[in-house]
């Protein structure tokens, strides 16, 4: 534990970040209803947001080579929480749009320079520790942050001052806990290409993911506030389909560990597609029903992401872990930048449950790929399989963080909980 001690103070500024930034995305779309914003413009905030994000992931390594971890974090910390501010003072589609997209940019920045920061601090027989202790920050506080939404009420300043309050206190240890400025990290070499090639399934999968994860992330407040759900249910249901897909997580990792992962894929895309159905046709307005039904929902429709990277990796060669899961990672944000603008289309249209509708097309068309895929290429022999590691999709650098000692000889296998967590 004394080696991980100095750590703490990261740890600290992320949980700070994470509970701000899922409190963020729920507020947006929850406030956003209530002043009457269509289904439409709230997706397409979200769509801003991702793709400030992807922006944010991409440039952030040339910010920290000319400024350093704590100016990098500072900068962008700073401008989170004034944007933050700007949401409450100036309530107008355009400008809440802009920033989201700023916000996004700044929170990929921010986990970027936590992450590689975590990773020049850890030590190889720590990796394992940091990082089951922050997946346990990152469902803590998210799930927890929520629940601040009903406490001081979604319709006045004093929320939008808690998430601001939260963004800026995560400049404290930062700043005062570690007196290191590490080295910044080399840029993550992107092959889009080569990372395609190597798994057109898991790729297409990561882009599938993103496109549904995001839009249930960004507009299932929408869909609780629509089918009139008071706001205590909306911040449950949000969290109810989080914590499904954190505990089942890692049975199904586990699974695939011992079985063709392209097997489970298909079952839990599956069971995802039916869930999804389920509430269009059956969940109606009762809250318990819905609750239920988006618990299995989530239970199946967070872990795809993990799977789909498990099975690129099981492909790629052993010393490529990092640029396939950087890629991964992109390949997502491509389809959540798309995601939520195209559900609140279909929502504007055919009203609250086409959001579920929508994305249970999504599973369907991805079942079809699973099947033919299977039937064109052999699977992966249980001895070339890597085993599941928990990752959380917060960043580029994250991968590194992850890899342990003898990585290049045994492959760990990326897992991660949805940005629904960490969006």
């Amino acid at each position: 534990m004394s080696s991980i001690r100095p750590l703490i103070p990261l740890l600290v500024a992320a949980g700070f970040l994470l509970g701000g930034n899922g409190l963020q995305g729920t507020l947006i779309a929850l406030r956003g209803a209530q002043e009457g914003f269509s289904p439409s413009t709230i997706g397409f905030m979200g769509t801003a947001y991702f793709a400030g994000f992807l922006l944010g992931c991409m440039a952030i390594s040339h910010i920290m080579k000319a400024v350093g971890h704590v100016r990098s974090f500072s900068a962008l910390a700073a401008v989170a929480s004034a944007g933050t501010l700007l949401l409450v003072l100036v309530i107008d589609p355009v400008m809440w749009s802009s920033m989201r997209f700023i916000t996004g940019f700044c929170f990929a920045g921010l986990f970027t320079v936590m992450e590689s920061w975590l990773n020049s601090g850890v030590q190889n027989h720590d990796r394992a520790r940091v990082l089951a202790l922050y997946r346990i920050i990152d469902i803590g506080s998210v799930t927890g942050a929520q629940f601040m939404i009903p406490i001081f009420g979604a319709g006045g300043f004093a929320i939008f001052a808690i998430m601001s309050i939260m963004i800026t206190l995560s400049l404290v240890p930062v700043s005062l806990g570690d007196r290191s400025n590490p080295k910044a990290p080399e840029d993550v070499k992107l092959d889009l290409g080569r990372v395609w090639r190597i798994s057109p399934l898991g790729s297409i999968g990561c882009i599938a993911v993103g496109v549904t994860n995001s839009a249930f992330r960004t507009l299932s407040p929408v869909y609780a506030e629509q089918i009139g759900m008071s706001v205590a249910d909306v911040v449950t249901f949000v969290c109810v389909g989080i914590i499904g897909g954190a505990i089942i997580q890692y049975p199904l990792g586990s699974l695939s560990d011992r079985w063709d992962r392209r097997k489970v894929l298909l079952l839990t895309t599956t069971f995802a597609m039916l869930a999804a159905v389920a509430i269009t046709s059956m969940a109606g307005k009762a809250p318990l029903t819905n609750f239920g039904l988006v618990f299995v929902f989530g239970s199946f429709a967070m872990p795809l992401y993990s799977l789909s990277a498990a099975h690129a990796n099981d492909r790629a060669d052993s010393h490529e872990f990092v640029l396939v899961n950087a890629a991964l990672m992109l390949f997502y944000s491509i389809g959540a930048i798309a995601g939520p603008f195209a559900a609140s289309t279909f929502m504007q249209f055919w009203g609250p449950h086409a959001l579920f509708g929508f994305m249970a097309a999504i599973y369907s068309i991805f079942i079809v790929i699973i099947v033919y895929r299977m039937g064109v290429r052999s699977p992966v022999p249980a001895s070339k399989r890597g085993r599941f590691i928990a990752l959380l999709r917060t960043s580029t650098v994250f991968a590194r963080l992850a890899r342990r000692k003898g990585d290049t000889v045994r492959r760990p296998q990326a897992a991660a909980l949805d940005e629904s967590v960490s969006d």
